[in-house]
């Protein structure tokens, strides 16, 4: 039997024994101390390993002699960090040991909210028991909501209250698990060393009422979480009669505890943010925690640009109603169905891909607490029939440096049917998105950056999708994406500062996504009309021939073919900005088909001046966050004529400078050129040396199965891992078609985790087999290879100022075969080169938009 180190309180509690998790309940730090130290004594003279654990900001409790060892633990790093440190170092110690831990109390000045210290005790106090410890925790009275207290109450082991009344000190025992006796669950005032119950009715109702603070001022909102105490002090704040300085202090203390922990984000959110935006952003919070870095840039972009007094964008913007899903929404979900020591295991080396697997599955099918169903439910109600989008809102995502886009999902909701239906449909969108945090390409992404050890947590977005009905169609007139710097120009006049656009009609799933055999409309807003295909031909070949949209009907998400909806919506009332397909006008006669129309923007663009706006509003945001953006919007139009702007998103946008300047050799031998090619690629002036080639054969490629496409994209990631391994230095990986489709006919089914450690990648033009390259800029694909350094080209051997020849290889050993044995039948489709022997050199020059690779 352990010893609580003082004999009488050993007598009321019948001893401490293995796995007893101990929670003191206290008024004043002092009290706790008077019962830490004697326990901490009594465990050291009995052999014990003694363990402080020290993480608040209060005196400590115990001095470097009174325990073996003393953990100084940074609460402020994040509930996922301080949680793993804490189960590492128990894990560290082993069975037996005994643990005093700081007042938890005080983990509310680093988390703000009572529900994580809930979570926390919830996912330490087993793992202490099964290790049969004895640890002491304490929590100030008062301090925290019935919920918590609750949540720790059925969690812990003992659960004792200490306090003063009249000058006396009491003990009173409120939980003891697995013993008992008459007297145990009464007040034991101390007197000396002893304890003795209070036992006649008249002193036990006047101690208790003493403690109780019936009819005290402070009594309605002991109920209250710590969150919700701080929001109410700030609502109190927002109108007239408190200083300046009092309300700047409560915007850093709820952006610090809401928004952010980034320093850039913060000092962007401090001045664009006013504690009335404040709290409408908790007006419409569901859960405690940050919102996210998706939530983050979307608002910041709207106030910045919504204070710009210069400027009409209050009367150009469409209002926006979302919700947000706070970030402790995420580890709840996780702590409550149980999984967090599987999370834990995930975080490990070992652990990281095996158990996330694992976890991803448990993550679709796990419950939430009714609180939270209930809230949900309010929301979806509020929503009515309306169509939304769910969207992840991570911690990292959208920061500096590290997009993350496309790696989690995002889920449109038709939003059709009764209550209960739509409420199941919403749940199961939140699940999945939780779940894709798993994700391999996730994972891979974290990794590859230096982010898989930090606190990722998942918030949410939940945005009314803007648009309009057609009938039973709904969908926004125009969606696209921006840049305010145009990595890619496909004119030497170009000017990359002047941004560039991606214009979709319907739902903007197409212009953030390479899809197959469709095409965007691509607008450098400098020179709008001018694009990467001139002729009439290309324009109708290179635009965009099928639309993403809900159809409301059919309560779902929808591809369908333009010309069929066109023939079923106004063309006049949606104003697509529009020419019409010369081959079809041209067809003449009375039985001529219907003119087909090409969606290309023109209009809107030119006269509309959507060019000169969309680059006003860029440049805007560019200058505030002193950095490029990337931004997301739907554009509808009104009865007027005008038009109203909707801005989903706002992020950083890495982009790679032009660099220096590359003297383009004057002359190579025909026969050394491997390949050249004007225009067509980004990532700047570059002259390398190439260590390899990975090259996939097109006539060979095309003549494989479905099955086996998909298998030869998983050999390409094999490649890319051994590669990574080999720290094979630069690599070309070129292949027919596009690289990253879902669809092996229009090229190489690969995720993006399976190229990442390539130098260049080349798409070539094959079109016998119809496949063709995607010059994506501006999608999910594009900031994957702008962030991870990728050069990018695309190769159409068939036009005269292009050069393809892969002569010089077959002079080469092909690796291959002695690399990948055990994949004979991809001998001949999948090639590998050791080219330094050779002196293979690719060169680039953004002025001169010349490519060129030769042997040297």
């Amino acid at each position: 039997m352990v010893t609580t180190g003082i004999k009488g309180l050993d007598g009321i509690l019948n001893g401490l024994r293995d796995g007893d998790n101990v929670v003191w309940q206290i008024d004043k730090i002092k009290d706790y101390k008077d019962f830490a130290v004697p326990f901490a004594r009594e465990a050291l003279a009995s052999g014990k390993t003694l363990i402080y654990m020290r993480f608040a900001p209060h005196k400590p409790l115990l001095r470097p002699e009174e325990a073996t060892r003393i953990y100084d633990l940074d609460a402020s790093s994040g509930f996922e960090a301080f949680t793993s440190e804490v189960s590492e170092i128990i894990g560290r110690e082993g069975a037996g040991a005994c643990y005093v831990f700081d007042c938890l109390s005080d983990l509310l000045s680093a988390w703000a909210t009572d529900l994580m210290i809930g979570n926390f005790f919830m996912v330490t106090c087993p793992y202490l028991f099964e290790l049969d410890t004895v640890a002491y925790f304490a929590i100030l009275r008062n301090r925290h909501s019935f919920k918590t207290v609750a949540r720790i109450r059925e969690t812990t082991q003992l659960l004792v209250d200490i306090y003063c009344c009249g000058k006396k000190y009491y003990v009173h025992p409120l939980k003891v698990w697995n013993r008992y006796s008459p007297t145990m669950f009464l007040p034991h005032v101390r007197s000396g060393a002893k304890f003795l119950p209070v036992t006649d009715s008249l002193n036990i109702s006047k101690v208790l009422s003493c403690i109780s603070g019936i009819g005290s001022a402070s009594a309605p909102r002991r109920n209250l979480d710590n969150w919700d105490i701080l929001f109410m002090q700030a609502q109190e704040m927002s109108g007239s009669g408190f200083e300046t300085k009092r309300k700047d202090e409560m915007v850093d203390r709820i952006c610090r505890i809401m928004i952010t922990r980034d320093a850039k984000i913060m000092t962007l959110a401090k001045t664009s943010l006013t504690l009335d935006a404040l709290l409408a952003i908790k007006a419409r919070m569901i859960g405690t925690g940050f919102i996210g870095g998706k939530t983050v840039g979307m608002l910041l972009a709207r106030n910045i640009l919504l204070n710009d007094r210069s400027s009409d964008w209050k009367e150009i913007f469409e209002p926006h109603d979302s919700y947000y899903i706070g970030s402790d929404v995420f580890y709840s979900y996780i702590v409550e169905n149980g999984w967090w020591r599987l999370r834990m295991r995930q975080k490990t080396a070992e652990g990281y891909y095996d158990a996330a697997a694992d976890l991803r599955e448990k993550m679709l099918y796990g419950a939430f607490p009714e609180e939270m169903m209930e809230k949900f439910q309010q929301m979806i109600e509020y929503f009515g029939t309306s169509p939304v989008i769910v969207r992840s809102s991570s911690l990292l995502e959208d920061s500096y440096g590290s997009a993350f886009a496309g790696k989690y999902e995002s889920i449109f909701l038709p939003n059709q049917g009764p209550p209960e239906q739509r409420y199941i449909e919403f749940v199961n969108a939140v699940r999945k998105i939780y779940a894709s945090t798993m994700s391999e390409d996730a994972l891979v992404y974290r990794h590859q950056r230096g982010l898989d050890k930090l606190d990722e947590q998942m918030a949410l977005l939940v945005q009314r999708v803007s648009g309009a009905y057609h009938g039973k169609y709904f969908f926004p007139d125009v969606s696209g994406v921006g840049v305010s710097y145009n990595t890619y120009v496909w004119q030497e006049e170009m000017d990359p500062r002047a941004g560039m656009l991606r214009l979709v009609l319907g739902l903007g799933t197409r212009a953030v996504n390479r899809v197959e055999g469709d095409y965007p409309r691509i607008a450098a807003l400098d020179r709008p009309l001018r694009r990467p295909h001139g002729n009439m031909d290309d324009l109708v070949k290179f635009s965009q021939h099928d639309v993403d949209l809900i159809n409301v009907k059919d309560n779902c998400f929808q591809t369908m073919d333009l010309k069929e909806l066109l023939a079923e919506v106004d063309v006049e009332e949606m104003k697509i900005a529009r020419v019409a397909d010369r081959e079809m006008d041209l067809a003449g006669g009375a039985e001529a088909p219907p003119v087909s129309w090409v969606v290309t923007f023109d209009e809107l663009l030119s006269a509309g001046g959507l060019a000169d706006r969309m680059r006003g509003m860029m440049k805007k945001l560019e200058k505030e966050y002193n950095y490029a953006v990337d931004v997301e919007f739907t554009l509808n139009f009104m009865k007027d004529g005008g038009y109203r702007i909707n801005l989903l998103q706002c992020r950083p946008l890495q982009t790679r400078g032009f660099g220096k300047r590359v003297e383009m050799p004057a002359k190579v031998r025909p026969g050394d050129v491997f390949f050249s090619t004007k225009g067509h690629f980004f990532g700047g002036n570059i002259s390398q040396s190439v260590d390899k080639i990975v090259y996939v054969r097109s006539n060979e490629y095309i003549s494989l199965g479905i099955p086996e496409k998909h298998e030869a994209a998983r050999i390409i990631g094999r490649v890319n891992r051994k590669i990574a391994s080999d720290k094979g230095g630069v690599t070309i990986l070129l292949g027919p078609g596009r690289w990253g489709t879902a669809m092996p006919s229009m090229g190489i089914p690969v995720t993006f985790s399976e190229i990442n450690h390539m130098s260049v990648l080349g798409e070539i033009a094959f079109p016998k087999g119809n496949l063709m390259p995607d010059l994506s800029f501006g999608t999910h694909f594009f900031q994957d290879l702008v962030e991870t350094g990728i050069f990018y080209l695309a190769i159409f051997p068939d036009k005269e100022d292009v050069v393809f020849s892969d002569k010089r290889l077959g002079e080469m050993e092909d690796i291959f075969p002695k690399m990948f044995p055990e994949f004979p039948k991809y001998k001949g489709v999948i090639s590998l080169y050791d080219t330094k022997v050779k002196g293979l050199k690719i060169m680039s020059d953004v002025v001169s938009q010349g490519v060129i690779c030769f042997f040297s």
